[in-house]
This record gives C-alpha cells, structure tokens and sequence, in this order.
C-alpha cells in the first residue's frame, strides 16, 4: 500500500502549499532549460508516464521508485521519491532538468546545487491539461502535447457513450487507499466518475481525497463500491460494513494493482482510466440487482 499512501501524501501535501496548480512555474529560471532536454529526472510515476507519452522516453535517466510504466523505466535507477530523493545520486547523473511536484522535499536542495527544477502537478482534469501542455513545452513537443490530450478526451468520450443506462446518477464510493481515503468529486477520479454520469458519495467540501470515518459509508449507503484488490467478503468484516447494501448485492469492483496505478494517476491514462471504470460499471450492470 506503499504507493498509494505516497500518491495520495503528496497530492494533499501539494494542496496544502498555495493550490498549486498543473504547469505551475519552475523553481529556477525557465529560460536556463535547454530545449529539448536530453536527461531528465522524474520525480513522480505520472510525469515519467507523461515524458514516455510525449516521445521522450529515451532521454530519462532517472526515476521515483514507483514509476513503473511504461515497461521502458523499469530498468532506470530509481532515486527515491517524494520524501526520499536521493540527492547525491540524482546530481551525479548530471539531468539537464528534474520533473517534480511541490511536495517534492528536495526540491530546494537540488536548486541549490544547481539543478534545473520543474515544478508539475495535477490534481484535477485541467490541470492534467496544463500538466501535458508544461512538458510539452519544457520538451520541445508541444504539439505531441496537445495531441495527446486530444486522444484521452477521445476516449473519455467513449467510456461515457459505454456506461448502462441503468448506472447513470448511482451514488459511488471510490476508496483509494484503506484508511479508508477516498477519492473525492473535486479530483481527477472524482470528476471522470461525474463525467461518467455517478454520484459522488464524498461531499466535495472533504477535499480531493479525503480520509472517511467507516460510518459515514455506511450512513451513505452507496449504489457501486471501487476499491483495490479487496474482496466483498474482506470488505464485510469492517465494523457496520455487512449492512452495505452494496456488498450484498455484489455492486463491488475490484481492481488489481496494475490497474489501479492507472486509476489514481492524473497522467496520460486519464483516457484509459475511464475506459477501465467504464468496464467496471458494464460488469456491474450485468449483475442482478434487486
């Protein structure tokens, strides 16, 4: 659970910092970038997608040590992550730019030692956006970028023409890491749900992913639970959680790790991670449900 609590610690620590948004200003001067940067550090798994999706791939060095796709990276050093980084190591791979987010800890120290820092992070659809339209420009692929954002709209559009009828306006419970943390209507989850036509349990004034007390899913009594590798029967033995009508009727999806990095990445699968809960609801839809 690792990296789920590292995503989601850095997503709130990130709000916590002025509301920052994607694209946001580089820490260094961004004329001192050299364009199209031939070494490059990732600090976070949805930059370093984002780097692959734009063509880059070839020109990391270095990544977090959650960034696992594509299946290139697996074979970069990994230098740490969002508490962690490895200064001394990322300095000596000499990158010619460092791709992070303001809840990065080392991004001070790697400004002073002379490191070109930029600072890229989303929390939301548009600033996903501006995130792809920032690299593009820091890459030297502007155009790849727009493109790109053209293909997940595109497909977002096609996962909403799939969700059943039947589904649309159900009220939903996103659990995005056991405490449970949830994804609320204000994230990037959050609005791809809205945009598949659900209900958000989670008022919006919780925050992007907030942390629920197990009661108040009880007292909401979802239609549809989304959760990581969990069974129905493991989810029943919460205190309460047996009376979810959800649970009873099998209204439970399940994701397996490798999907689930996918739904909590506010990167180039934004696409693709509507057509996964766009499966999910299909699947559902073809339960019984009384």
């Amino acid at each position: 659970m690792g990296q789920l609590r590292n995503i989601i610690r850095g997503l709130l620590l990130a709000l916590g910092l002025g509301g920052a948004v994607g694209g946001t200003v580089d820490i260094g001067a961004a004329a001192s970038i050299p364009p199209s940067p031939q070494r490059i550090v990732s600090l976070l798994p949805s930059l370093t997608e984002a780097v692959c999706a734009l063509g880059a791939c070839d020109q990391l060095v270095a990544t977090d040590r959650y960034s696992n796709a594509p299946a290139q990276v697996l074979a970069l050093p990994k230098v740490g992550g969002l508490e962690d980084a490895q200064i001394e190591r990322i300095v000596a791979l000499k990158p010619d730019v460092v791709l992070a987010t303001r809840a990065t800890r080392a991004v001070e120290r790697l400004q002073a030692l002379g490191l070109r820092v930029v600072l890229i992070e989303a929390t939301s659809h548009a600033e996903a956006h501006q995130m792809l339209t920032r690299l593009g420009e820091v890459l030297g692929r502007a155009e790849q970028a727009q493109k790109l954002w053209q293909q997940i709209e595109a497909q977002v559009q096609q996962a909403v023409a799939r969700v059943p009828a039947a589904l649309r306006g159900r009220k939903v419970y996103v659990e995005v890491d056991a405490g449970p943390y949830a994804a609320g209507p204000t994230s990037f989850l959050g609005e791809t749900l809205a945009r598949l036509g659900l209900y958000n349990i989670v008022p919006a004034s919780f925050g992007p992913f907030p942390k629920l007390n197990p009661e108040f899913v009880v007292r909401a009594q979802p239609d549809l639970i989304l959760v990581m590798e969990r069974s129905p029967e493991e989810l029943a033995r919460r205190p309460g959680w047996a009376q979810l009508r959800a649970l009873q009727r099998q209204q439970v999806c399940a994701f397996e790790r490798a999907r689930y990095d996918i739904l909590v990445r506010p990167g180039p699968r934004l696409g693709e991670a509507a057509q996964l809960l766009a499966d999910c609801l299909t699947t559902l839809a073809g339960r019984a449900v009384p």
